[in-house]
């Protein structure tokens, strides 16, 4: 084999009996390795999407029900409203219970039973609030755990067992064709309104004392209620998806983690999108392929992601907060 000399340019004969023989079976071995990593890979993160149209409507749905619980969920941390928020999720269980009880397995019903409910709720819990001494989200514990009661009796009462189940906990992996069509115009509706009253909702969020003063005291109060109605339709929205202890969690727990990670409320919601996808995408396969319920383990993964912002987070984290990670910077420096 002819090639150039470094030191003098002319040219030169390379004896190819002094490469390895083994370097070409090497180079082969790695490259059928790489094939069979990918070949995995796609088998693992893919193929469930690719092949099935179940998980695919799935897929849309959770990602669906991301695009509006991420910035609901950074309002309601902003305004330290979780509670209200699992108190509403909690008193759609008695309404979809008299749905069922009508019409069984009917998503129309049970939507319309549970936002009623809900609503019913949040008005009886507000009322309450400002006739009387009571906080609001004392008034929407009370309520929602007899909500909560009152549903599981009726299910009970119903005959309980699969369908109970399935209020508690959902089944996005059982949402068909109508259903996504119907959750994508209730999405499309709440990022319009949350467009149009974006500017006030976060006004009440960060200062509502400003807010409630001269003029504003009228926006303040229907940007109160706008919140609400919006929680409410989400919360209405993933009842087939999530169930109605399931849903809070994908609600709340990427806007919380996403706290650890940025101070503006941009990127809150950024973050809450992110996690929120992940979480979702994460918990369908894991779902599929260890054979477990959805909506729990959507909402496991988002637990993860929460936890993990908890420690490592760059705002407020335990790791940062306690001074943990410096001696650790200084060890690895050294």
């Amino acid at each position: 084999m002819r090639g150039l000399s470094r030191a003098s340019g002319l040219p030169t004969v390379i004896d190819a009996s002094s490469f390895s023989p083994n370097l070409g079976f090497g180079l082969g071995h790695a490259s059928l390795a790489l094939v069979d990593l990918l070949q995995a890979a796609r088998a693992l993160l893919v193929e469930p999407f690719a092949d099935y149209g179940f998980m695919r409507r799935a897929l849309w749905a959770a990602l669906a029900l991301t695009l509006t619980a991420a910035p609901l969920g950074c309002l309601l941390v902003l305004r330290r409203m979780s509670l209200v928020g699992e108190a509403i999720a909690h008193a759609l269980l008695p309404g979809a219970a008299v749905g069922h009880a009508l019409a069984g397995l009917s998503l129309l019903a049970m939507a319309a039973g549970s936002l009623v409910a809900a609503a019913l709720v949040a008005c009886v819990a507000g009322l309450a609030s400002r006739h009387t001494h009571q906080h609001e989200d004392a008034g929407f514990s009370a309520f929602y755990l007899i909500a909560l009661a009152a549903g599981v009796l009726l299910m009970a009462r119903g005959g309980g067992g699969p369908d109970l189940l399935h209020l508690l906990f959902g089944s996005v992996l059982a949402v068909d064709a109508t259903a996504l069509l119907a959750l994508a115009g209730l999405t499309s509706l709440m990022l319009l309104a949350l467009a149009a009253g974006w500017r006030v909702l976060v006004h009440d969020s960060l200062d509502p004392a400003f807010l409630r003063t001269g003029t504003g005291a009228g926006a303040a109060r229907w940007g109160h209620g706008l919140l609400l109605a919006l929680l409410v339709l989400h919360l209405v929205g993933a009842l087939q998806a999530l169930g109605a202890l399931m849903a809070i969690g994908q609600l709340m727990l990427p806007a919380l983690a996403a706290r650890f990670w940025s101070r503006s409320l941009p990127g809150m919601v950024l973050g809450a999108w992110t996690l929120g996808a992940l979480a979702g995408v994460g918990g369908l396969l894991l779902s599929f392929h260890a054979e477990l319920p959805s909506g729990p383990a959507i909402v496991l993964l988002a637990g993860v992601a929460y936890v993990v912002s908890l420690l490592f987070g760059r705002v407020d984290g335990v790791w940062r907060g306690a001074g943990l990670a410096a001696p650790v910077q200084r060890w690895l420096r050294a």
